[in-house]
This record gives structure tokens, sequence and C-alpha cells, in this order.
């Protein structure tokens, strides 16, 4: 189901809705992995078509382990989406990332437990380069935009991902802050390795709320300040979307493109129908014409 739908945006914690949105409508999409988070609101935004999905549902009754990120992705890919925008709220792990900026990251550390985050299995097997996990060409873009709206922004930074929904101990945020890292978030590296699969364009807004609790004078984490900061910081966001919009065109010349040329390991001959039809819409240019 094709439409003429250019680019996916996935709202996070705060932002459920995208303001100016024209010629809208709700599409509910069927996928081989299940249910997506709820309709795709689709419609027009400076003069492109886009679709918009909440990750965490209406009124945020999905926990980061419950979000069905494979159908998430699959709806963006059916609905003909190339580039997918994501905003995701996240804390800080190093003094210089205050609350209230922006991180785009472009490296991040995969603490899930509880994830399905590859599109692969049930007889057919690919693995797909990730040294680079966001969209070089796309996470510059938002950069760029980010900047041009004034907002303090950092440019690439690493982001380990934990399962939530609870906040990391002290003991665990001290060890992300000792490794490097720069944020924290429970969400956005799933996402990444699904787009990649599909071959779609992915780069990450991520807005800091807090500095996590790795610092001695720092109180814990609490869902109010999250929620103080992210409110600021929402307004900011969807204007960033609504500027980059129209910036991102159709031409794409990075590797996301064609992410899956030469990462199928399985024979197609040994591909059974069942699987060939669950997985058409991902693989379809690879297989023997």
């Amino acid at each position: 189901m094709a439409t003429d739908i250019q680019i996916g945006i996935i709202g996070g914690s705060g932002l459920y809705a995208m303001d100016d949105l024209k010629d809208i409508e709700s599409v509910s999409i069927q996928t081989p992995f299940g249910q997506p988070s709820g309709d795709y609101i689709l419609g027009t935004l400076s003069g492109v078509r886009v679709a918009f999905l909440p990750r965490h549902g209406i009124g945020h009754c999905l926990t980061p382990s419950e979000i069905n990120y494979r159908a998430n992705i699959y709806g963006f890919k059916k609905l003909g989406a190339a580039h997918i925008i994501s905003v995701t709220a996240v804390g800080s792990l190093k003094e210089k990332v205050q609350p209230l900026d922006v991180v785009i990251p472009d490296q991040f550390y995969d603490r899930t437990k509880n994830r399905v985050s590859t599109f692969f299995g049930n007889g057919l097997v690919a693995h797909v380069a990730f040294a680079q996990p966001i969209c070089p060409h796309l996470s510059k873009l938002l950069y760029a935009t980010v900047a041009e709206a004034g907002l303090p922004i950092h440019q690439g930074g690493s982001l380990v991902c934990i399962e939530g929904p609870a906040f990391s101990t002290k003991a665990e945020s001290r060890l992300y802050a000792s490794w490097g890292m720069d944020i924290v978030g429970m969400t956005s590296l799933t996402e990444a390795k699904l787009a990649r699969e599909a071959e779609l364009c992915y780069a990450a807004m991520a807005l800091v709320t807090d500095y996590d609790c790795w610092r001695e004078d720092e109180a814990e984490v609490t869902v109010e300040e999250v929620l103080h900061n992210l409110n600021k910081n929402i307004t900011h966001a969807k204007q960033v979307i609504r500027q980059i919009v129209p910036k991102i065109g159709d031409q794409r010349s990075c590797l996301c493109a064609n992410a899956l040329a030469g990462a199928i390991m399985t024979d197609p001959n040994a591909i059974t129908p069942e699987t060939l039809n669950d997985f058409e819409l991902l693989i379809k240019k690879y297989l023997p014409r």
C-alpha cells in the first residue's frame, strides 16, 4: 500500500500530535508483525506529505518495552516513507549536555533485554551493516535546522539505550557516564536498527530533560521533572520538524537506501512462501526476477 507519504515522524513522550497538518486522515495499518502503536496520522506539513505516529500510543499507554517497534517501522515503509525523524526524551550523562539542550546522537550502546529488534528470522537471515546507525545526511540536516532555530544543540554523541520503564540506578548512571556515553534513553536504538533493515533513513532529535542521577548532588529523576522540561522543548521540536520537512527531498545517496544489498544470507529458493509473503515489502528488489 504505497502512498504519496515521503517522511515519517515518530513522536515521543510529550509529542502526541503535530500542529499545522493539513488534509488530515487517520489510517490503520496491518502488518505481518502485529499492530503498530496506533493509527498513522497522514497529512501535509510545509507542503510535504508526512505520516505521524506517537510511539507510546494515544494517551501514552505503552511502555518502551511494550512498543511494537517492528510494526511501527514496517507501517512507515508500507506507507511509502523513505525518511524517519524521531523525537525522544533523554537524560544527560555529561556536564556540558544540559537539560533543555538538543542532541543529535550518532552512536548507540544497547542495554535492552526484552526487545525484538530485527525483522529477520522465521526462515530468512540478513545481517545489515550498523557501524553508522544514524543516516549521516539526515542527521546533518537535522542538526543544521535545530541550530537555525536557535536551540542549544550538540552534533553527535552516544546514546545508551536501557530497557526501562524505570530510570537508571545511581550505579548504572555513573557506569554509563564513565564509559563516555553522552545521553541515556529507552527507544531510539530499536527504531534505528529496524529502520536500517527497512532501508529507511533515520535520525533522532533527543530532547534532554535531566541529568539522570550520576552527579553527586543530583536528585533521582522524576516524571514531573521530565515532563516539565519536555513541555518547554516540544514547541521548539514542532518548529524544527516544520522547517526540516521541505528540505529533505527525495534523493538519497546514503547507504541507508540499499542497506540490504549483500546482507541477505538465505538462499531465495529456501524461503518458504509464507515467509516470502511477510518479507516481500522489505526484500522484493533483491529477489530473482
